[in-house]
């Protein structure tokens, strides 16, 4: 009995050093050979709604944080002035209309006289006519840019997204191209990924990918879209010379650079609300239902 107690215990000691070697080595793949990071930071684009005129804003029909279509209006400015410039447009058209019918009978009348007129008159006559059409067709643009500003006065929302950041009130004066108002385009949401450099050579466009956004127990999928081409040497920095700044500092530790990669969402659990600046933890090409997959994930986000 004593024998087979102690036999038990060589064993059960082997059995766990086993463990031990096997989750040690598996801890050393996962974080010294698998592809992932903490560094991951949720991206999007942003669309700033300028408007191509100046003028004091009138309305503004949508709130901060509200979802809004494409089309929707977003602040309108006061449409007095314009409509004013289209009247004066109008009459300055119909003046120059009537000027050319002037110009144009007189032309027809010295080409009717035969030979009482010389060339050169009939071709001065001619000429004054089409003066008066360039004019005519000059009217006309100014009464179709008054026309198309009235049409500009109310800015339009060119995505579908959120309203973000809105300080925008009745009664501020809006420069032209000057943006108004942020908004968030819904389509466009994307995830960065800040690879060591150590670990980049287990990263490729197409990839596939798990994410876990910090705040959420959800697994999000995504692949890989592009791995960046360059980032910033500090060496590499002229003086006003125009010779390379080179830091007379080097330490033996060197710390590892990180590259910037690509990821485009696949899959977003339902419940998980992407927000700009979000960040999470990246892992290149593991299934989550896998043991390595799990026990990856279970790692990067207890250790």
């Amino acid at each position: 009995m004593h024998r087979l107690r102690h036999i038990t215990g060589i064993v059960l000691t082997l059995l766990v050093v086993l463990a031990a070697i096997a989750l040690g080595r598996v801890m050393w793949e996962i974080y010294e050979l698998s592809a992932w990071t903490r560094d991951g930071r949720v991206r999007v684009y942003v669309v700033n709604a300028a408007p191509e005129i100046s003028g004091t804003v009138v309305s503004v029909p949508v709130v901060d944080n509200q979802f809004v279509h494409r089309g929707d209006p977003l602040f309108t400015l006061d449409p007095l002035r314009f409509r004013l410039d289209i009247n004066s447009a109008q009459a300055e058209l119909a003046q120059e209309k009537a000027e050319l019918a002037l110009k144009e009978a007189d032309a027809r009348r010295r080409h009717g006289l035969g030979g009482l007129v010389s060339a050169e008159e009939e071709e001065d006559f001619n000429a004054r006519v089409n003066v008066e059409k360039a004019r005519v067709d000059a009217a006309q643009a100014k009464l179709d840019t008054a026309l198309l500003n009235l049409q500009r006065s109310t800015v339009y929302a060119s995505v579908d997204g959120y309203v973000t950041n809105l300080n925008l009130r009745v009664g501020n004066y809006a420069h032209a191209g000057q943006s108004g108002m942020a908004i968030i385009d819904a389509h466009s949401y994307w995830i960065n990924g800040y690879f060591e450099e150590t670990k980049l050579h287990g990263v490729h466009v197409g990839d596939t990918a798990l994410i876990k956004l910090m705040g959420y127990k959800q697994l999000a999928s995504a692949h890989v879209v592009s791995i960046g081409r360059g980032i910033n040497d500090e060496n590499g920095v002229s003086d006003h010379l125009g010779l390379p700044d080179v830091n007379p500092i080097f330490t033996w530790v060197r710390l590892a650079q990180r590259i910037p990669v690509r990821l485009e969402f696949d899959k977003v659990p339902e419940g998980v609300t992407l927000v700009a600046g979000m960040t999470g933890t990246i892992t290149i090409g593991n299934s989550p239902h896998g043991m390595h997959g799990r026990l990856t994930t279970w790692l990067q986000n207890h250790l």
